[in-house]
Formats: structure tokens, sequence, C-alpha cells
């Protein structure tokens, strides 16, 4: 009786420790699961002066899946402000395609007039605009998806009229875009991973776009981009 009192409590003990193991596996899974809430964090530079953002979620192969954040002039396709003192552009609807051209064509969906520019008649989502922050900044973003494995983030910034020696304001003459933009928008990235929740990881700058948003291509040479360079001093994000 003692050994077979033995052997069931042994079987009990096991089932137990293998339930138990059980339910920490599907809590574990669960708290993976529920992962989608990014903080991103971004220190002004020196030369930051309201700057245009987007920032948005690829999967590991940079492929898009989702804007997090677009300031709410280029998402909604109406400016505010304008320059009236030299007339470059005034406020309400406008079409600025060197404005962040990288997020725009890799968002990749067409408005009512076949281009990729989000308009008044076809926005981004409330959920996902706001105002363009005019200092340091924090932003609690949210995927849409729960977040499993690795993922990059994207952040491209775009300042008017930031000239320098190379990107003079007479480089393309006549070319209304690039007159708009000066140094083309810059591209930051950094590569994140649900498994490391609570960690911080920095974006570094990969690239620039097209100087008048004719394209998507990235152009990873950044030798001719100086002050663009300062818009910011540190951007970071962390999954929780």
């Amino acid at each position: 009786m003692r050994t077979i009192s033995f052997i069931l409590l042994m079987i009990f003990s096991g089932n137990m420790l293998m339930a138990q193991e059980r339910a920490e596996t599907t809590k574990t899974v669960e708290k993976q699961e529920a992962i989608s809430e990014i903080l991103l964090q971004a220190e002004k530079g020196k030369q930051h002066n309201h700057p245009l953002y987007a920032i948005w979620l690829a999967d590991s192969c940079g492929r898009y899946i989702q804007t997090l954040f677009v300031s709410e002039s280029i998402g909604k396709g109406v400016f505010k402000r304008g320059s009236r003192r030299t007339g470059r552009w005034m406020p309400g609807e406008i079409a600025r395609p060197a404005s962040l051209p990288y997020w725009i064509h890799q968002r990749n969906v067409t408005n009512e007039k076949g281009t990729l520019l989000p308009t008044t008649q076809s926005p981004v989502a409330d959920a996902y605009t706001g105002a363009t922050p005019k200092n340091s900044f924090k932003k609690q973003l949210q995927s849409d998806q729960p977040l499993r494995g690795k993922y990059r983030i994207y952040l491209e910034v775009n300042q008017s009229w930031d000239w320098n020696e190379y990107w003079t304001n007479n480089r393309y003459p006549g070319n209304k875009e690039y007159m708009t933009s000066s140094q083309p928008a810059l591209v930051y990235m950094a590569e994140i991973d649900s498994d490391q929740p609570g960690l911080s990881v920095p974006l570094t700058p990969i690239g620039h776009s097209h100087y008048a948003g004719e394209n998507g291509e990235l152009f990873t040479d950044l030798s001719t981009i100086t002050t663009a360079l300062d818009i910011l001093k540190e951007v970071s994000v962390t999954i929780r």
C-alpha cells in the first residue's frame, strides 16, 4: 500500500508541476502577445525649428506595416500656417511631396487624385496624426497588432528652408518642391525585439529621401547633410 500511495503521490505531484509549468508558459505567451505599446523619445537638437515627422512600424526586413504617427499637416493635407513673409506657401490645403517622401512611398496609399499624398478626402486616421512637437517629446505609440519577434521602427524628419553649401536655393532652379524642402528629409531607424521589452534602442540616421519627393528611394550617402543632422540630438524607442 505504501508503494502504491507513493507512486500515486509522485504522479499527482508530477501532474501538478506540469500544470504549473503550462500555466507559467501561458502567462508568458499572453504577456508576449500583449506587447503592442511603443514609447518613442526624441531630444531636440540645436537646429530644431518646427520640423515635420512620420514614424512607422516595419517588419524585420523593412517592409512597411503601419503608420504610428505623422504630423497632422501632412496626414490631413492641410497646413494651418505658412510663410506669409516669403509667400513660399500659404495656409490651407496643399500637397508637399518633398516633405516626407520615404514614408509617403512606404505607406503607398493612393488618394482620389491618383497620387500617394494624404488629402482632406483621403486623410490618415485621427488616431495616427497630431500636432508637430515644438520641443523634445515622448510619444506613446500603439501598434494595431501584438508584436511578436523582431521589427523596425522608422522616423522621417524634414525641416523647410534649411539650406547649406551643397543644398543651395539655386541648386534646382524652378523646382518648387525642392525650394520648400532644402536639405532633404532624413530617415532614422532602430531594430526592436518583442522578446526584450523595456530595452531602450537608439534610432540612427540611415539615409535621406529624394530632394523633391519624386520617388521613394533611400539615399544612404549623408556627406552633404549638415544642419539637418542637428534637428534631433537623440532618438530612442522602447517596447512595453
